[in-house]
């Protein structure tokens, strides 16, 4: 043992990728459906580091993985986070606000009470909330705050140990919490439309067929009924009148009987009979006759950070997409839709044109794949800069939000502005996503190695008082979550569960949710608290900093 330690000592690159490897099998083991993921690499770094105290990764390793995991995060979180304020999602995202606020105060009240150390408190708030960043930002604070360097050991390692000691039951306790929950209630409780921020469903996007009849909006045009850029969830395709089968425009003129194609999800599609008047048998989606249509990759600049409305493709190419696929989701575009880098659109044109529509739009799957670097490194410079700037605080004091906040704030902001000129601050999702894990792995694994020593002391000296603190924090908040989304807020459990998991930031408690909600409604409600939510933990855990140390 003496000998590897000496060896992996000798060599910190080694020893990073040692523990990254091993981390990552460890986590990928599923025990009763359960996985550490990669937070495994955390707790395989503690056991680098508790077997020899040279077994250290540099600090500026696990800085450059906060500063790419919270930046990536942000950037992609940043549509969705400003977006997320309709009056239902507002009230979602001010319970989620206050429910991290009593935790934090739950973690103040234990430090107090059981006389528990202030930096492993922070640490303990962080690891019963399973929010990496906020431990980021708890040690940056302290790293910031401490001079002495013997010091600032001590007291960087401390939240990182309460951490690990109290992020399993993070975890499995929200789980269990789901489980006896959902056993208490009645089955099948799937919710409603108005279940969702801004009362839509969620579901599989499909094509049908309605027959005009609506007296209401014979012999008048298409953008009069619909509006131009109108949010309805679905998108009329094509037109059949008589023999004849064409695009749908703007200007098109609805006549009696015709026949007409609509794309959206199953809410959305009720909504589109009951104004164009019935559902017709006829599938003429399925017959081409001139029509053709395929996914095409997004990845020409001129487009990029453009709204599909701006782009007028129906008048300059004879084009209509009727779908995007972003990521692993699917969804229905509208005129106001951003198209972003990777984005994969499905186009209806006509035969022979579609080449003509995938030049415009790249259709580079290379392209869509690449890395910006000059986005990236001034969006890092950006976030840096900002996680530097000194901010008051009440009383006198003054905080930062440091290499964890700054970058999360400037990637918010970034990806909700999208482009400047001709700089495109978004990435395509495959890209961020890789950007994200890598960063993440680089900051488990250095902070891992840095606490292992600290851990077994930690374990040996009444470790279980951290354990339990952390456990009473997690159960207080998903059962207070639980209990008051579904009585006070009107949420079906599937959509309770998708609150919960993004206010633990957890997507393991997320795919738990999908997997017994049977709709997507847990999605929705991730998205649409996680952001502020993850936001909250990097403050409060600054600020308990302020607090306890």
């Amino acid at each position: 043992m003496t000998v590897l330690s000496d060896f992996l000592a000798g060599d910190p690159l080694l020893l990073l990728f040692a523990v990254i490897g091993l981390g990552s099998l460890i986590g990928s083991i599923r025990v009763f459906g359960f996985s550490l993921g990669p937070a495994a690499v955390l707790f395989t770094g503690i056991l680098f580091g508790s077997l020899d105290s040279r077994l250290r990764i540099p600090e500026l390793i696990y800085v450059l993985g906060v500063v790419m995991f919270v930046y990536t995060v942000g950037l992609q979180s940043g549509p969705t986070f400003f977006a997320s304020f309709g009056r239902r999602a507002f009230r979602a995202n001010l319970f989620a606000f206050s429910a991290i606020l009593l935790a934090s105060f739950l973690a103040f009240a234990g430090s107090r009470l059981f006389g528990i150390d202030g930096a492993s408190m922070v640490g303990v708030f962080c690891g019963a909330l399973t929010n990496t960043p906020a431990l980021a930002a708890s040690i940056e604070a302290i790293r910031q705050g401490l001079g002495a360097a013997g010091e600032l050991q001590v007291r960087t390692s401390a939240p990182v140990i309460g951490y690990s000691v109290a992020y399993p039951f993070g975890v499995i306790g929200v789980l269990l919490g789901f489980y006896i929950f959902g056993k208490l209630h009645r089955r099948g409780e799937k919710g409603a439309e108005s279940d969702l921020p801004g009362g839509r469903a969620m579901g599989p996007i499909v094509a049908r067929t309605f027959r005009v009849v609506n007296p209401g909006i014979i012999g008048k045009p298409v953008a009069a009924v619909l509006g131009e850029g109108g949010n309805h969830g679905f998108v009329l395709s094509r037109m059949r009148r008589g023999d004849d089968t064409s695009l749908v425009y703007g200007e098109t003129v609805f006549a009696l009987g015709d026949l007409v194609v609509a794309v959206g999800e199953p809410q959305a599609l009720e909504r589109a009979r009951m104004i164009l008047g019935e559902e017709s048998p006829a599938d003429i989606q399925s017959e081409n006759r001139g029509f053709d249509f395929r996914r095409i990759e997004v990845s020409d600049k001129k487009v990029l950070g453009r709204t599909i409305g701006e782009l007028n493709l129906q008048h300059m190419l004879d084009a209509t997409i009727t779908r995007i696929r972003r990521g692993d989701v699917d969804f229905v575009p509208t005129g106001d839709t951003v198209l972003e880098r990777g984005d994969r659109v499905r186009v209806l044109t006509w035969a022979g044109n579609l080449d003509r529509v995938a030049r415009f739009l790249g259709d580079s799957v290379r392209s869509s794949s690449e890395a910006d670097f000059l986005s990236l490194s001034l969006g890092l410079v950006l976030g840096i800069l900002l996680g530097i700037v000194p901010l008051p605080l009440p009383g006198g004091g003054r905080f930062t939000l440091g290499f964890a906040g700054g970058p999360l704030i400037a990637g918010l902001l970034l990806g909700r502005l999208q482009h400047s000129g001709s700089i495109s601050w978004g990435m395509p999702y495959g890209v961020n996503l890789t950007l994200r894990q890598v960063g993440l792995v680089l900051f488990l694994a250095g902070i891992g190695t840095k606490a292992g020593d600290g851990f077994l002391r930690t374990i040996e000296n009444g470790g279980w008082l951290l354990l339990a603190t952390g456990a009473g924090i997690t159960i207080i908040v998903t059962l207070l979550t639980l209990i008051v989304g579904t009585r006070l807020l009107h949420l079906s459990i599937p959509s309770v569960m998708g609150l919960m998991s993004g206010i633990q930031t957890q997507p393991a408690c997320l795919a738990y949710a999908n997997e017994h909600g049977g709709n997507d409604a847990p999605n929705v409600w991730y998205a649409s608290v996680y952001p502020v939510s993850m936001i909250a933990k990097i403050i409060f855990a600054q600020l308990l900093v302020g607090w306890l140390l």
